[in-house]
């Protein structure tokens, strides 16, 4: 059978020549074995195709290049990580997105601790920061599975939460200040690094969450906080999701400024996690069908995080609500811990294939949206293995499928849609959102007209209109055509 796929479409006459004299030839990438990681998404979902990939250097750059593409009306789909669970950085198939990737603006313009801020520029890898902020005697908490690789820009693009979300707030409630170049080239110079600044319409916050659809944000100025001097990590088996939310309401209850994450784990996501990574070990006694992960911090270094968590565990203990549970004694125990949560992902990749939804829900729901959706996915697809796991402490669960056993994979992914429907339902009940923290990207622009229509969703599109008239930016992405 011939090859069917689109072939890239060559650039206006003489736009790679200026290109390349403003980038140099480093700066451009156009042999297709080296554009082909940059074309596939994170998650194997999309197969695009671009002519070239334009890595600048610096703003000034990237400014030049956003300017001669729009007069060219050559769409462009900025790329941080490539780590989109949503498709929000991969081309489409045509081949005429240009692809601009930002990993070498990776710059720490500024660390300053007495202010607690810190300003970076977009290809900063999230770890990075994590690392410069801990060398400066400060913490930058933003953390999740891919903060090896995710950048700054990329996170606050999806305005990215994570595991601390329960304690300092998604990427929006971290970031003070942006920079950022609009699609016709013009640089928005809004790093302030103030607590306070009513100075009008607050334009930083339109690009948080935007997915490079308005702009593409090339630095932030970022808070900082004081660096934890005591934290005490814990694995707990739980007699039922109700359980959960009541170990963590105790917890919440007793000293909710300890709580720097609190994240649930259904049993078969254990059980997957165990088979499929090397190393991964269970460290309470026997298997249960719930789990939850309490990590706390304190910056007081007479924080007694150790009597606090045994006090709440044997209260919970004696209530019937936890059936076991293990304390980390040190920093390795602790990170085995955390990798039970944080494998859940690559575990799942490894296992076969799985739909993933990431949706959030009024805190006090979360047990009632485990439940239902559980028996709702096994019933529309028998044999179908729920995987429930996220951040029970602050609504966002990760509602994922996995295949039947011995099920053809294909078959399964081409009821992807059915499976986030049916999740989306029980959200929708629940008053919930049917995006929590992975953004919309290119799979579920499809489901805005019904969740976010009328004066919400004409609202994104006139204001899509006034700063890309000519939807050049990151097209496909966020709003439905």
């Amino acid at each position: 059978m011939p090859d069917t796929s689109p072939l890239p479409v060559s650039l206006p006459p003489g736009l790679l020549g200026a290109l390349t004299a403003v980038l140099g030839p480093k700066g451009v990438i156009t042999d297709p074995a080296d554009l082909a990681p940059w074309t596939t998404d994170w998650r194997g979902l999309y197969q695009g195709a671009t002519p070239c990939l334009l890595r600048p250097a610096n703003t000034n750059e990237l400014s030049a290049v956003v300017r001669l593409l729009a007069r060219a009306g050559v769409p462009m789909v900025p790329q941080g990580g490539n780590t989109s669970m949503v498709g929000g950085g991969a081309p489409d198939e045509s081949g005429r997105q240009v692809i601009l990737s930002l990993t070498r603006m990776n710059r720490i313009r500024d660390l300053d601790p007495i202010d607690m801020t810190m300003t970076a520029e977009a290809g900063v890898i999230l770890k990075s920061a994590q690392d410069a902020a801990a060398a400066a005697g400060a913490l930058f908490p933003l953390s999740l599975g891919a903060e090896g690789s995710a950048t700054i820009g990329g996170v606050l693009a999806t305005n990215a939460g994570g595991n601390t979300t329960v304690r300092y707030g998604n990427a929006r409630e971290l970031m003070l200040g942006i920079e950022a170049v609009l699609p016709d080239g013009q640089v928005f110079s809004g790093l302030r690094r103030l607590r306070k600044d009513n100075t009008g319409y607050a334009l930083k916050h339109l690009f948080v969450g935007a997915e490079g659809t308005l702009g593409i944000i090339t630095a932030a100025t970022l808070r900082l906080f004081p660096r934890a001097r005591v934290q005490c990590v814990a694995l707990a088996a739980v007699a039922s999701e109700d359980a959960a939310l009541s170990l963590f309401r105790r917890f919440r209850d007793r000293d909710d400024t300890a709580v720097r994450a609190f994240e649930y784990m259904s049993g078969t996501g254990i059980d997957i996690v165990l088979r499929q990574i090397d190393g991964a070990s269970l460290p309470v006694a026997e298997r249960a069908d719930h789990y939850c992960l309490i990590d706390l911090a304190s910056s007081r270094p007479d924080a007694d995080l150790q009597g606090l968590l045994e006090a709440v565990l044997e209260a919970a203990l004696e209530a019937g609500e936890v059936v076991d549970a293990a304390i980390a004694q040190s920093e390795a125990q602790a990170q085995a811990i955390w990798r039970l949560r944080e494998e859940h992902p690559e575990a799942q990749k490894r296992e076969g294939a799985s739909v993933k939804s990431d949706v959030s829900v009024p805190v006090s729901k979360v047990p009632e949206l485990i439940r239902r959706s559980s028996d709702a996915l096994r019933a529309l697809i028998p044999g179908s293995r729920p995987v429930p796991f996220g951040h029970m402490g602050d609504g966002n669960i990760h509602m994922n499928l996995e295949q039947p056993e011995g099920m053809d994979p294909a078959a399964f992914l081409a009821r992807g849609h059915d499976i986030m429907d049916t999740v989306n339902e029980v959200v929708r009940d629940l008053e919930g959102s049917f995006s929590a923290e992975h953004g919309i990207g290119r799979l579920k622009t499809d489901m805005m007209d019904s969740w976010r229509g009328g004066a919400e969703l004409d609202a994104m599109r006139r204001i899509k209109a006034a700063l890309d008239p000519q939807g050049l930016m990151n097209p496909g992405k966020v709003l439905p055509g």
